[in-house]
């Protein structure tokens, strides 16, 4: 399994979609003082989602 790691900005296209408000407070708390977006850190935790999925 991949080993999740808070990534730096990638090149994105605008996607809409809503979250409870304790998963952005959550996600938030996670890239504070990093060089990191809400969109990038949610990107690579989709990423690694879908290689989860592929391994099973």
């Amino acid at each position: 399994m991949k080993k999740f790691k808070i990534p730096s900005v990638p090149p994105t296209t605008n996607k809409c979609i809503r979250f409870p408000n304790n998963v952005i407070e959550d996600v938030e708390k996670a890239i504070k003082g990093k060089n990191c977006t809400f969109t990038a850190f949610v990107v690579e935790a989709v990423r690694v989602a879908l290689e989860n999925i592929k391994e099973d």
